[in-house]
């Protein structure tokens, strides 16, 4: 098959939806399928091509609801002209698919659409944007979802979309399954008496940096290590995090609790290496669609807490791995970490030795059953070629 991924960010960019998109194209190739990406040009790729996947970049940016730049003709010409089988657009609310949204009349391809989880839908700036995705999901072969129960599926359901199916994300076995060799705890001066407790995610400043710290602080439990693994973001939450470092460094509870936090960026292979080493994850982020880090943590072994985001819940009930941190949802539809009881929550789970143990096997089980790059990508595979023999 010839195969067409849009999306707004691809590698050198880190993110979730970067990571999904890259591991799925990959693995098609890997599969034997010809796959070409659309994206934002980007001044550090100096490549056209990276592990068998093509790379196509226009300088367009925004979307529909904030209004489009760019040179929207030059990508809509390459996507009309194109002669790919399926053309698949990885998310809603930015240029790669809104460019194209409104002309899916006029492709020729198989069309298929993954809205990862609508994170304007409660925003009155985009509620035209969605009066008018209640059509134009109609127009898609197929619109695939990550989740049973989140707000686009739930959306496309009382919307009368029928065109529906559920793919999970998943985690690397290439990067898991490997052997390690960084001794991450020797690398960031911890311990092996301390308690290590991670967090990977973005400065983005919606993913509950401040929560987790100040629950880390609350918690009563000594000689323990939260090590944040953030990259920095613009106008992220990179100052005021930095801050929260340092009065807790200074905090004279620390010559009685004797707990460090730190908060670094570090590589991939360093990631992958703190994952291994971790005794838990806590993730307090305040939106997400289906978070890709919950299934790292089944995949390294890795019990995690995790504010009630996204389909965190479902993830939960799949893989019995992790425990559900109280949490306040907003009006939009944003969540945030109760502080104290979400403290008591971590209290309890850092005595409980052996629910830890059970946790990590039967999430690692789960992980190896259905949640490898390798199963999902089978599962696009799949679904692409039913869509080409209809």
């Amino acid at each position: 098959m010839k195969i067409l991924h849009t999306v707004e960010f691809y590698h050198p960019s880190i993110g979730g939806m970067q990571e999904v998109v890259k591991q799925i194209s990959e693995h098609l190739v890997k599969f034997g399928h010809e796959v070409t990406i659309a994206t934002t040009r980007l001044p550090e790729r100096t490549y056209k091509e990276l592990n068998g996947v093509k790379i196509v970049d226009f300088n367009v940016s925004g979307n529909l609801a904030r209004g489009l730049s760019g040179d929207i003709d030059s990508y809509r010409r390459f996507i009309l002209n194109s002669e790919f089988d399926i053309i698949t657009n990885f998310a809603a609310q930015q240029w790669a698919t809104d460019a194209i949204i409104q002309i899916t009349d006029s492709i020729k391809a198989k069309k298929v659409f993954v809205p990862t989880g609508f994170s304007g839908l409660y925003d009155t700036a985009y509620k035209h944007y969605f009066e008018s995705m209640k059509v134009w999901m109609k127009k898609y072969d197929v619109n695939i979802f990550l989740s049973n129960d989140y707000r686009d599926i739930n959306f496309a359901r009382n919307s009368g979309v029928k065109n529906c199916v559920i793919i999970p994300n998943g985690a690397s076995q290439d990067e898991f399954l490997a052997e390690v060799n960084i001794d991450i705890r020797s690398k960031l001066g911890i311990s092996k008496e301390e308690f290590l407790i991670i967090n990977v995610s973005s400065h983005t400043g919606i993913k509950g940096h401040q929560e987790a710290i100040d629950i880390f602080n609350q918690t009563k439990i000594k000689n323990a290590v939260f090590l944040m693994i953030a990259n920095s973001f613009e106008q992220g939450c990179n100052k005021s995090c930095k801050q929260k470092e340092l009065r807790f460094k200074k905090s004279i509870k620390r010559l009685f609790d004797r707990k460090k936090l730190i908060i670094t960026s570090l590589t991939r292979e360093e990631t992958i290496a703190a994952y291994k080493e971790a005794e838990l994850f806590l993730f307090t982020s305040n939106i997400e669609c289906s978070p890709i880090v919950l299934f790292e943590c089944m995949a390294s072994k890795t019990p995690f807490l995790t504010t009630d985001v996204g389909n965190a819940k479902e993830i939960i009930d799949w893989c019995q791995a992790g425990l559900l941190l109280p949490t306040l949802k907003n009006s939009r539809g944003y969540s945030k970490a109760k502080i104290k009881e979400s403290a008591r929550v971590l209290k309890q789970i850092y005595i409980q030795n052996e629910q830890r143990e059970l946790m990590k096997t039967l999430g690692f089980g789960v992980w190896t059953r259905r949640f490898t790059w390798d199963k999902v990508s089978r599962e696009y595979e799949k679904l692409y070629f039913s869509l080409l023999e209809v």
